[in-house]
């Protein structure tokens, strides 16, 4: 990662939008604010942790071993996500990987200064309590789903989690680009499998995969495929 200066505006992301006012002098002072190349790692799983990082421009995917061969993407993080929280538990170590999508920018802060963020703003940690919930139960559910639910199932249910993350262009097509391969992790499917499933979604005009963008016609039938419906 490469070190610049001035591009964080210490106002978009989620701690700068949830701090006292008060206290962005003090965030300018200990914050650093990194480019981060299309592929490059912020951090992988097992690096001791370090601190925070919240993403000012681009996309990161966070992800983890799912075997000695494979890899599952737990979330993509956007422009205001925080990413490496998980680095806050007991263990100095961080349990997932974090890759940039993109060219991205990000801003970093220290752990120790970030856990004196946390008691001075208390709508910060409150709001963040109330994030560590929400990923605790999608993550719950993944488990769940991956355990449980065909993997067609999964893969129709990956694509309608993008397209609601990320929106539509004025186009229709997913606003992101995102490789097959990482479709294919995300939903917790060998990449054959993806490629067969797209292929037949796609016959059927559900959806279209062409290189790195998807467009999703019918989102319906997705969601029948989720239910279990026979189609």
């Amino acid at each position: 990662m490469k070190e610049s200066n001035n591009l964080c505006d210490v106002n978009s992301c989620l701690l700068c939008s949830l701090c006292l006012p008060d206290w962005l002098p003090a965030i300018v002072a200990h914050k650093k604010n990194f480019e981060v190349k299309k592929g490059q790692q912020l951090f992988k799983e097992g690096d001791p942790v370090s601190g925070i990082f919240f993403v000012f421009k681009g996309t990161v995917k966070v992800h983890k071993r799912w075997d000695s061969e494979k890899e599952l993407i737990m979330r993509f993080a956007k422009q205001g996500d925080i990413i490496g929280h998980l680095g806050l538990g007991n263990e100095p170590l961080y349990p997932v990987s974090a890759t940039a999508m993109e060219n991205t920018v990000v801003c970093y802060l220290n752990m120790d200064f970030f856990e004196s963020t946390l008691k001075v703003n208390t709508h910060l940690a409150y709001k963040l309590m109330r994030f560590f919930a929400n990923e605790l139960q999608e993550s719950q559910r993944r488990m769940r789903d991956l355990a449980h639910m065909p993997v067609k199932a999964r893969i129709a249910q990956s694509l309608i989690s993008l397209k609601n993350q990320f929106g539509l262009k004025e186009n229709g097509l997913v606003d992101l680009e995102i490789t097959r391969q990482d479709i294919a992790s995300f939903a917790g499917a060998s990449y054959e499998t993806l490629f067969k499933v797209a292929t037949e979604l796609t016959n059927l005009n559900i959806i279209e995969l062409s290189g790195k963008t998807i467009r999703i016609h019918k989102e319906e039938l997705l969601s029948q495929i989720i239910k279990g419906d026979n189609l």
